[in-house]
Parts: C-alpha cells; sequence; structure tokens
C-alpha cells in the first residue's frame, strides 16, 4: 500500500480521525489485538494463531488466538506479504521499505526511505526466528516492491511486485514466479501498473491479481510452474472486475466457493464478488485502510481483517467458508 501521494495520505488521516460513520459505529467487528505498526499479510495458523508483518517494523508478528503478540523475526525493510510454505517456514514478500507519517495515533505512508536498497523475497524459520534472504532480483533487474504472494503446490510461488511511487516518477511492477529453493525466479508479466494483492481459485488452476490504482481484478490460467496461458509469448490476461469510485484496491482472499473478497482502501470496506466479477456484497470496517484479509478458524469461516490506519487486527464471522491455505501449519 504505497501508492498515494504524500499530501493524500496526510489528507486521509485526517479524514480518518473524523470520519462520521466511524463515529456512529463500526460492523460487529471483534478485535483481536492493537498497537500494530502497519500491519499486512495475514496468515492463519493451526492452533488458532495469526501470523502477520508489520510494515513499519520490520518484524514478522505472532498474535494468539487469546490476543497475546509476539515478534517472530526481524526481517528489515518492509515486510508486505507472507505466506507459508511446503515446509512450513514463512515467506516474505519484502517492499525494501516505506516511509510513514504519524498523525494521532495513525499511520499512512508518505513516500520511500532513505534506506531503500530495493525489495527481496526472504524465508523465516519460524522454530528459530533466522531470517534467509532468497531473490534480490530477477533477470537480471533489483526487485523494486514485493507485495504479496502464493504457493501454487507445483513446487514454487506467485509473487507481486508493486514497484515503487517516486515523487517524479514511478518502477514499474510486475508479476514473477519462484522456486521455493532459492533456485529459480522468473519474471512473468512486465510491465504492470502497481500490481498488489494475489491469490488462487479453489481448483488452483486460475491465478487472480489485483491492480490496485486501476481497481480492477484480473485473472491468468495456470499452465504449469511458472507458465501461464499465452500469445506470442505474452501471458494473457482476462478481466474479471473494474470497480469505479475512489480509492485503492488492496489484498485479496477466496471462499471456497469461489466468490472474492478484496480490501477496499479508502473505501473502508471489504468487497465481495463473484467469480465473474459482479459485486455481491460491501462490507464497511473501522479503518479507511483495510490492507489485507485471511480465512481462518476451525471451519474457515473466520474472516481476519489487517487495519493499518489504526494498526489492529479484526475478526469476523463469515457466512461462508474460506479456502483453507495449500500450505498450513
Amino acid at each position: 500500500m504505497s501508492l498515494l501521494s504524500r499530501r493524500a495520505l496526510i489528507l486521509l488521516a485526517a479524514a480518518a480521525a473524523a470520519d462520521p460513520r466511524l463515529a456512529r459505529g463500526a460492523p460487529r467487528l471483534r478485535e483481536v489485538a492493537r498497537g500494530l505498526r502497519f500491519p499486512e499479510g495475514p496468515v492463519t495458523l493451526a492452533d488458532g494463531s495469526v501470523l502477520l508483518v508489520e510494515i513499519a517494523r520490520g518484524v514478522l508478528t505472532q498474535i494468539s488466538s487469546q490476543g497475546e503478540v509476539r515478534t517472530v523475526a526481524r526481517t528489515g525493510g518492509g515486510p508486505n506479504g507472507c505466506a507459508i510454505g511446503p515446509d512450513g517456514a514463512a515467506y516474505i514478500a519484502n517492499n525494501g521499505g516505506l516511509a510513514f507519517r504519524e498523525a494521532d495515533g495513525r499511520l499512512a505512508v508518505s513516500g520511500v526511505p532513505d534506506d531503500y536498497a530495493g525489495g527481496s523475497i526472504q524465508r523465516v524459520d519460524l522454530e528459530t526466528g533466522a531470517c534467509t534472504t532468497l531473490y534480490r532480483a530477477a533477470s537480471g533487474r533489483r526487485l523494486s516492491g514485493p507485495n504479496d504472494l502464493v504457493f501454487d503446490g507445483l513446487g514454487g510461488f506467485w509473487f507481486t511486485d508493486t514497484g515503487k511511487l517516486w515523487p517524479r516518477s514511478r518502477d514499474n511492477g510486475g508479476l514473477y514466479w519462484a522456486a521455493v529453493d532459492g533456485s529459480e525466479i522468473r519474471e512473468v508479466a512486465y510491465p504492470l501498473l502497481s500490481p498488489n494483492g494475489i491469490a488462487l481459485s479453489p481448483d488452483r488452476r486460475t491465478l487472480y491479481l489485483v491492480l490496485s490504482p486501476q481497481r480492477q481484478i484480473v485473472a491468468y490460467d495456470i499452465e504449469g510452474p511458472g507458465r501461464l496461458a499465452s500469445v506470442d509469448g505474452r501471458p494473457v490476461a482476462r478481466a474479471v472486475a473494474s470497480l469505479g469510485g475512489a480509492g485503492l484496491l488492496d489484498g485479496l482472499a477466496v471462499e471456497a466457493g469461489g466468490p472474492l473478497v478484496v480490501a477496499a482502501v479508502l473505501r473502508g470496506a471489504l468487497l465481495v464478488l463473484s467469480p465473474a466479477g459482479e459485486l455481491i456484497d460491501t462490507v464497511p470496517v473501522p479503518d479507511l485502510l483495510p490492507t489485507a484479509v485471511a480465512f481462518g478458524g476451525p471451519d474457515m469461516r473466520t474472516l481476519y481483517v489487517t487495519l493499518a490506519n489504526t494498526g489492529r487486527l479484526v475478526a469476523l464471522d463469515w457466512p461462508r467458508p474460506g479456502l483453507a491455505p495449500l500450505y498450513r501449519r
């Protein structure tokens, strides 16, 4: 979530504090934890706890079912997305760092930090907290801002690189595939305009991708490890949804029956879409910056949402089960 101008983000922080909708009362959500520093990338674990990253602290955090918060690993940079791999480790999409501005206890992104040195993909041993960097570049080009990732069950994972927004220029984003063991990384689709959330369909044959500032969701057909359906060597994307209104789209999760749940930044809501892109429901949340969503609970009917502006993790009972992660610890 690094696409807004500095001025817009400052105004956003002030607007969030004074939003009359929030003052009237938020949806009936259960607050799991607070005091987090721009949380993102929630991952549910079998014991009922949740892993997530805190971008502004540069850490991987675990929150127990009782709300106890502990630091698992210090990743540095800007950990943005997280997923459990086939080896039981946590894999991190690290955007390389973001600068933040704080007003009235609320955080907003204000640009790129002075110590930014590029993005990376990292592996965290959850037993020891040891953090290893797997990839810093693809096709000879430095990763700019890895954002989110999803495992495909074919020996690797797909991830988005959102790029970076500079005061007078923009680094392009892209879609990548990488092997779990650090042996291979492929630039699959480039350039893309700020790709963000990423997820697989229930049959794991379709890759969903959020194009954040365009407020679009596109889909690709997966043909094999690191391979998408292509024409003349270029991956073919089909439009799933083009949503109007203001704001951005961020993290994405999929229900077991196929509908998509996407976090809508600035709208302070979760949007539920059919696989064909029809808007099924809009679920408000008490923060203008919902960044990511993940299903959990014994029946996968609990939806966890990271609220970045106010630094909280919340959960709500969902009317339908979510798609279980391919790998779960």
